[in-house]
C-alpha cells in the first residue's frame, strides 16, 4: 500500500464523516448535558464495552445474532442512570418523524438508539429534580439540534464531566483515509484515569495532535522519566464510581457489521493511549463504531487490510478526541481547566 499523508477533514469533527450530524443540549444549572449522533440514514452499528461499571442502554440488539444491525441515533449524555432517559427523548423525536425500524405492512416505526452514560452527579449542579430529571426534555433539544458544526469542551454530554484531576469535556476529530474514506471520533472524557502525563503539561495523547488541536504539544515537553504510581493526578482521591469515558467512532465507508464491530474493538486502544489509567473497575468506559455506507472501500486493496487501516486511525482519532474534549474544556465549579491549570492562552493555543 502506497504511504499518503493522513490528515484531518475540513472541521476536523466527526461531521467530516458523510452522512453523520451531531446535536447536544445543556442544562448549566444542573451540570449536565446530552449529545446525540444523528446519520442521515440508518447506519450499521457495533459496540465494544471494556470498563468495570458502563451505563448503556439497547447495546445488546447490537450484537451480531441479533435482528437489528443498524441504528437511527446514539446517544452520549451525563446523569448516570438518570442519564438513560435521554435516549427516549431522542426515540420519540425520531419516531415522530416517521424515522426508526419499520414493521412489514405498518405505518409504524421503532427508532433503534442505543446510549451509554457518564457519571457527573456529584460536580455540584443542582439535583433536586424530584420525579421529572430533565434528559428526556434534552435529548429531544439535542437530535433537534443537529448539525454539521457543535461546541467543544464544556458542551453537551462534557458539560459535568471530569478527567482525573482536570475539567473534562466533548472532544471531536476527524482524518481522511486513503481512497477518500474519512473516519471521525466524538468522546466524553469523564475518566478516573489522568489525561496528562505526570509532571507536565503534556497530553498522553500528544504523539498524535493533528494541526495543534492541543494547543501544539511539541511546546509541551514530556518528563524525563513517568511517575511509577498509575494514580498520579487521578480522581484517587475522589469517589471511585463517578468515572467513565464514553465515545463514538464513524466512518462513510460501506462495511458488514462484523466489520463496523472489529473497528470498534481496535477504537478502544485510542482511550489507552489518552488515558492512564483505563478500563479500571471504576469506569465504564464505551465505544460505539458507526458506518454510514456512502462510500464503496477501494477494490484494489486487499479487504482485511483496508479494516485495518480504518480501525488504527479510528484508534487514534478518539485518542485525540479524548484529549480535545480535555483541552478544549473550561473550569466548572471546583473541576479546573487544563488551560487554567497551566496558565495557556486559548488566542495562542
Amino acid at each position: 500500500m502506497s504511504q499518503v499523508p493522513f490528515s484531518p477533514g475540513p472541521r476536523n469533527l466527526i461531521t467530516d464523516v458523510r452522512g453523520i450530524t451531531v446535536g447536544q443540549s445543556e442544562d448549566m444549572t444542573v451540570r449536565t448535558g446530552a449529545t446525540v449522533i444523528v446519520p442521515e440514514a440508518r447506519a450499521i452499528a457495533a459496540v465494544d464495552v471494556r470498563g468495570g461499571g458502563p451505563g448503556t442502554r439497547e447495546t445488546d440488539l447490537l450484537s451480531a445474532d441479533c435482528l437489528v444491525d443498524a441504528v437511527d441515533a446514539v446517544v452520549l449524555s451525563g446523569g448516570s442512570a438518570y442519564g438513560l432517559e435521554a435516549s427516549s427523548g431522542v426515540a420519540a423525536w425520531l419516531g415522530a418523524r416517521g424515522r426508526g425500524f419499520t414493521f412489514r405492512s405498518t405505518d409504524l416505526v421503532a427508532p433503534i438508539v442505543p446510549q451509554a452514560i457518564l457519571f457527573d452527579l456529584t460536580n455540584g449542579g443542582d439535583k433536586n429534580w424530584g420525579e421529572m430529571p430533565p434528559y428526556r426534555a434534552l435529548g429531544i433539544e439535542a437530535v433537534a439540534a443537529a448539525g454539521d458544526d457543535f461546541e467543544l469542551g464544556t458542551a453537551g454530554a462534557g458539560v459535568g464531566a471530569r478527567a482525573g484531576a482536570l475539567k473534562g469535556g466533548i472532544g471531536s476529530t476527524s482524518v481522511v483515509a486513503p481512497g477518500g474514506c474519512t473516519v471521525g471520533a466524538i468522546a466524553a472524557s469523564n475518566p478516573f484515569g489522568s489525561t496528562v502525563m505526570p509532571g507536565s503539561s503534556r497530553f498522553w495523547a500528544a504523539t498524535f495532535e493533528q494541526e495543534n488541536e492541543l494547543g501544539d504539544q511539541s511546546r509541551h515537553p514530556a518528563p524525563e522519566t513517568l511517575a511509577s504510581d498509575p494514580y498520579t493526578d487521578s480522581k484517587i482521591s475522589g469517589s471511585p464510581a463517578t468515572n467513565t469515558t464514553i465515545g463514538i467512532v464513524a466512518t462513510d465507508a460501506r462495511l458488514t457489521p462484523a466489520e463496523t464491530r472489529r473497528i470498534a474493538i481496535m477504537a478502544q486502544d485510542g482511550y489507552a493511549r489518552a488515558v492512564r489509567p483505563i478500563h479500571t473497575p471504576f469506569d465504564g468506559d464505551v465505544v460505539f463504531a458507526l458506518a454510514t455506507g456512502a462510500l464503496d472501500l477501494p477494490e484494489d486493496q486487499p479487504r482485511p487490510m483496508m479494516i485495518a487501516m480504518l480501525g488504527a486511525l479510528a484508534a487514534d482519532a478518539l485518542a485525540r478526541a479524548v484529549a480535545r474534549g480535555v483541552y478544549e474544556a473550561s473550569t466548572l465549579g471546583d473541576a479546573p481547566a487544563y488551560r487554567d491549570v497551566f496558565g495557556i492562552n486559548p488566542a495562542s493555543g
